[in-house]
Parts: structure tokens; sequence; C-alpha cells
């Protein structure tokens, strides 16, 4: 079975849970000033951070590591408004990760 493009995937607003000192509300405002018209979609996690691939994959946006690796090696995601090539980055809790138009926030569990 075909896995749901990432505009498939997006749901609508979901959980508005953020750990303390992260200002998820203000992810969502950088977003909505960006012009952009769907919110960001929540991607709980349990630590204050999560390597890149591995979010891309929990929140079902890539079927596996290796297309993981292929989309963040090829430039095509963003955190937090800048292109990330790395896919052992440290992606914190906050943070908005876009990837194929599709946003998602990235916040505590």
């Amino acid at each position: 079975m075909e896995p749901l493009s990432p505009s498939e995937r997006i749901s609508g607003e979901g959980d508005a849970r953020a750990s303390e000192g992260a200002d998820v509300g203000a992810a969502r405002r950088a977003w909505d000033h960006g012009g952009m018209q769907e919110s960001p979609t929540d991607v709980p996690i349990r630590d204050e951070a999560i390597r890149l691939g591995q979010l891309l994959k929990l929140a079902n946006i890539v079927e596996d590591g290796a297309h993981a690796r292929a989309v963040i090696q090829g430039g095509e995601v963003k955190v937090d408004g800048e292109i990330e090539t790395r896919r052992g980055r440290q992606v914190a809790v906050g943070s908005v990760v876009e990837l194929a138009g599709a946003s998602f926030v990235v916040v505590a569990e």
C-alpha cells in the first residue's frame, strides 16, 4: 500500500500540547505570518528533541529511513525555515518542519 502524501496526512489543528519553555504558539504565529494557508500539524515527542530522520518517520511523512535520508539529503526538508540536509539534526520541541508543502510542529507528549 502506498503511504499518504504529507498534504493528505494533514488533519487539522491536533492537540496543542507544549512543554515548559517551548513556545509552540510562537511557531504557529510565525507560520501564520508567512502567508501559509493551513496550520501546521502537531507531532508529539517524548523527549525535548528528536533526530530529523526519526521525526519524519514518526509523523508518517516518509515510509522508512531510506526515504527520509533521500528527501533530507535532497534538500527537500526545512527546519524553522532553513533547508536542512543532516538526517541526524536534533529537532527541538517548538520547531517547525516543512516538506512537500506540508508543515509540522514538534510538541511535547
